[in-house]
Protein backbone atom coordinates (compact mmCIF):
# COMPACT_ATOMS: atom_id res chain seq x y z
CA UNK A 1 0.00 0.00 0.00
CA UNK A 2 1.49 3.69 1.20
CA UNK A 3 5.25 3.79 1.89
CA UNK A 4 4.33 6.59 4.96
CA UNK A 5 2.13 5.79 7.88
CA UNK A 6 0.85 8.72 10.50
CA UNK A 7 -0.13 7.61 13.63
CA UNK A 8 -3.17 9.64 14.86
CA UNK A 9 -4.98 10.40 17.90
CA UNK A 10 -8.78 12.10 17.98
CA UNK A 11 -8.41 15.36 18.87
CA UNK A 12 -10.52 16.71 21.19
CA UNK A 13 -12.47 19.89 20.58
CA UNK A 14 -12.12 22.47 17.64
CA UNK A 15 -11.12 25.67 17.31
CA UNK A 16 -7.86 27.75 17.13
CA UNK A 17 -7.29 26.95 21.51
CA UNK A 18 -7.68 23.61 21.28
CA UNK A 19 -5.03 23.35 18.12
CA UNK A 20 -2.34 25.79 19.93
CA UNK A 21 -3.19 23.52 22.86
CA UNK A 22 -2.26 20.60 20.71
CA UNK A 23 0.94 22.33 19.64
CA UNK A 24 1.94 23.00 23.26
CA UNK A 25 1.97 19.26 23.79
CA UNK A 26 3.99 18.51 20.52
CA UNK A 27 1.54 17.64 18.26
CA UNK A 28 0.46 19.06 14.83
CA UNK A 29 -3.34 19.41 14.51
CA UNK A 30 -5.13 18.60 11.37
CA UNK A 31 -8.46 17.44 10.13
CA UNK A 32 -9.69 14.15 8.00
CA UNK A 33 -12.37 15.05 5.12
CA UNK A 34 -14.08 13.19 2.37
CA UNK A 35 -15.92 9.76 1.78
CA UNK A 36 -19.78 9.52 3.46
CA UNK A 37 -17.78 10.62 7.09
CA UNK A 38 -18.31 14.02 9.00
CA UNK A 39 -14.60 15.45 9.17
CA UNK A 40 -12.54 14.49 11.96
CA UNK A 41 -9.94 15.91 14.17
CA UNK A 42 -6.91 14.54 14.60
CA UNK A 43 -3.09 14.81 15.67
CA UNK A 44 0.19 13.53 14.69
CA UNK A 45 3.20 13.66 16.79
CA UNK A 46 5.01 16.75 15.42
CA UNK A 47 8.35 14.71 15.15
CA UNK A 48 6.83 11.92 12.97
CA UNK A 49 4.61 14.19 11.15
CA UNK A 50 8.10 16.49 10.39
CA UNK A 51 9.84 12.91 9.00
CA UNK A 52 6.67 12.20 6.81
CA UNK A 53 6.77 15.76 5.44
CA UNK A 54 10.55 15.68 4.57
CA UNK A 55 10.81 12.56 2.73
CA UNK A 56 8.76 14.44 0.42
CA UNK A 57 6.13 11.88 -0.13
CA UNK A 58 3.41 13.43 1.96
CA UNK A 59 1.77 15.42 0.14
CA UNK A 60 0.33 14.67 -3.03
CA UNK A 61 0.60 10.75 -2.31
CA UNK A 62 -1.19 7.96 -0.86
CA UNK A 63 -0.86 7.32 2.47
CA UNK A 64 -1.80 5.10 5.02
CA UNK A 65 -3.64 7.07 8.48
CA UNK A 66 -3.46 4.45 11.06
CA UNK A 67 -5.33 4.59 14.71
CA UNK A 68 -5.32 2.02 16.88
CA UNK A 69 -5.76 -1.01 14.87
CA UNK A 70 -7.64 0.57 12.50
CA UNK A 71 -6.47 1.69 8.81
CA UNK A 72 -7.24 4.14 6.19
CA UNK A 73 -5.85 5.22 3.08
CA UNK A 74 -5.82 9.01 2.93
CA UNK A 75 -3.86 11.58 0.28
CA UNK A 76 -2.41 14.54 2.16
CA UNK A 77 -3.54 17.65 0.15
CA UNK A 78 -2.21 20.40 2.62
CA UNK A 79 0.35 21.51 5.08
CA UNK A 80 0.05 25.10 6.79
CA UNK A 81 3.48 26.09 7.89
CA UNK A 82 4.67 28.46 10.82
CA UNK A 83 5.83 31.76 8.68
CA UNK A 84 8.34 32.29 10.95
CA UNK A 85 10.03 28.72 12.39
CA UNK A 86 8.61 27.39 9.08
CA UNK A 87 7.84 24.14 11.08
CA UNK A 88 4.27 22.59 10.17
CA UNK A 89 0.99 23.60 12.02
CA UNK A 90 -1.94 22.25 10.60
CA UNK A 91 -2.76 19.38 7.60
CA UNK A 92 -5.60 18.57 5.63
CA UNK A 93 -6.51 14.93 4.84
CA UNK A 94 -8.84 13.29 2.59
CA UNK A 95 -10.33 9.84 2.74
CA UNK A 96 -9.73 7.74 -0.46
CA UNK A 97 -10.14 4.17 -1.26
CA UNK A 98 -7.03 2.61 -2.10
CA UNK A 99 -7.93 2.03 -6.40
CA UNK A 100 -10.31 5.24 -6.83
CA UNK A 101 -9.79 8.05 -9.25
CA UNK A 102 -8.81 11.16 -8.30
CA UNK A 103 -7.68 14.27 -9.67
CA UNK A 104 -4.74 16.00 -8.47
CA UNK A 105 -1.72 18.14 -9.19
CA UNK A 106 1.68 16.80 -10.00
CA UNK A 107 4.53 18.44 -10.12
CA UNK A 108 6.17 18.92 -13.70
CA UNK A 109 10.29 18.75 -13.95
CA UNK A 110 12.60 19.24 -16.87
CA UNK A 111 15.62 17.36 -17.93
CA UNK A 112 18.55 17.66 -20.45
CA UNK A 113 18.52 21.50 -20.60
CA UNK A 114 21.92 20.74 -21.60
CA UNK A 115 20.79 18.83 -24.61
CA UNK A 116 18.31 21.78 -25.89
CA UNK A 117 19.67 24.21 -28.88
CA UNK A 118 18.29 26.50 -28.31
CA UNK A 119 18.91 27.02 -24.66
CA UNK A 120 22.76 26.40 -25.77
CA UNK A 121 22.49 29.47 -28.41
CA UNK A 122 21.17 31.74 -25.03
CA UNK A 123 17.32 30.94 -25.27
CA UNK A 124 15.29 31.05 -22.56
CA UNK A 125 12.65 28.36 -21.18
CA UNK A 126 9.43 29.90 -19.97
CA UNK A 127 7.69 27.73 -17.67
CA UNK A 128 3.79 27.76 -18.06
CA UNK A 129 2.36 25.01 -16.11
CA UNK A 130 4.69 24.07 -12.81
CA UNK A 131 2.19 21.48 -12.35
CA UNK A 132 -0.04 19.26 -14.13
CA UNK A 133 -3.55 18.44 -12.70
CA UNK A 134 -4.37 14.64 -13.82
CA UNK A 135 -6.91 12.51 -12.95
CA UNK A 136 -5.69 8.72 -11.51
CA UNK A 137 -5.59 6.17 -9.79
CA UNK A 138 -5.00 6.81 -5.88
CA UNK A 139 -2.65 4.39 -5.84
CA UNK A 140 -0.72 5.01 -8.69
CA UNK A 141 -0.12 8.54 -8.56
CA UNK A 142 3.45 9.62 -9.79
CA UNK A 143 5.92 11.93 -8.04
CA UNK A 144 6.74 14.15 -11.25
CA UNK A 145 5.98 14.29 -14.85
CA UNK A 146 9.57 14.73 -16.69
CA UNK A 147 9.28 16.47 -19.54
CA UNK A 148 12.70 15.51 -21.99
CA UNK A 149 14.21 19.20 -23.30
CA UNK A 150 16.54 17.41 -25.72
CA UNK A 151 16.57 18.85 -29.42
CA UNK A 152 14.26 21.87 -28.32
CA UNK A 153 15.22 24.63 -30.44
CA UNK A 154 14.34 28.24 -29.82
CA UNK A 155 10.55 29.18 -30.91
CA UNK A 156 9.61 25.44 -29.72
CA UNK A 157 6.83 25.08 -27.86
CA UNK A 158 5.99 22.25 -25.35
CA UNK A 159 2.14 21.01 -24.88
CA UNK A 160 0.48 18.58 -22.37
CA UNK A 161 0.06 16.11 -25.37
CA UNK A 162 4.48 15.79 -25.23
CA UNK A 163 4.17 15.07 -21.30
CA UNK A 164 4.57 11.10 -21.76
CA UNK A 165 1.70 10.05 -18.58
CA UNK A 166 1.48 6.63 -16.60
CA UNK A 167 -0.44 4.12 -18.29
CA UNK A 168 -4.21 4.89 -16.39
CA UNK A 169 -3.76 8.37 -15.93
CA UNK A 170 -5.17 11.46 -18.21
CA UNK A 171 -4.21 15.30 -18.01
CA UNK A 172 -7.47 17.18 -17.05
CA UNK A 173 -6.98 20.18 -19.41
CA UNK A 174 -6.69 20.00 -23.27
CA UNK A 175 -3.90 18.00 -25.03
CA UNK A 176 -2.61 21.81 -27.05
CA UNK A 177 -2.49 23.68 -23.60
CA UNK A 178 1.29 25.02 -23.37
CA UNK A 179 3.01 23.83 -20.71
CA UNK A 180 6.53 25.65 -21.89
CA UNK A 181 8.29 27.33 -24.23
CA UNK A 182 11.74 28.07 -25.94
CA UNK A 183 12.37 31.77 -26.70
CA UNK A 184 15.35 34.37 -27.29
CA UNK A 185 17.21 37.16 -28.33
CA UNK A 186 17.77 35.24 -31.81
CA UNK A 187 13.82 34.50 -32.40
CA UNK A 188 12.74 38.11 -32.03
CA UNK A 189 16.17 39.53 -34.34
CA UNK A 190 15.22 37.20 -36.92
CA UNK A 191 10.93 38.28 -36.73
CA UNK A 192 12.40 41.85 -36.21
CA UNK A 193 14.56 41.52 -39.73
CA UNK A 194 11.32 39.66 -41.15
CA UNK A 195 9.08 42.63 -40.55
CA UNK A 196 11.93 45.00 -41.94
CA UNK A 197 12.31 42.80 -44.90
CA UNK A 198 8.89 43.33 -45.46
CA UNK A 199 8.34 46.76 -44.48
CA UNK A 200 11.46 47.27 -47.05
CA UNK A 201 9.48 45.55 -50.07
CA UNK A 202 6.37 47.81 -49.42
CA UNK A 203 7.85 50.70 -48.99
CA UNK A 204 9.70 49.90 -52.99
CA UNK A 205 6.44 48.58 -54.50
CA UNK A 206 4.82 51.84 -53.09
CA UNK A 207 7.85 54.01 -54.91
CA UNK A 208 6.91 52.02 -57.76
Amino acid sequence: MAEIILNVELRQGAGTGAARAARREGLVPGVLYGGDKDPVGVTVKANEFRKALYTGKLLGHLVTLKYGSETQPVIAKDVQMHPVTDEPIHFDLYRVDEHQEIKIAVPVHFRNHDDAPGLKRGGTLNIALHDLTISVPADQIPEELVIDLTGREIGDSIKVSDIKLPANATATVDGDTVVASVTGVQAEVAEEAAEGAEAAEASEGGEG
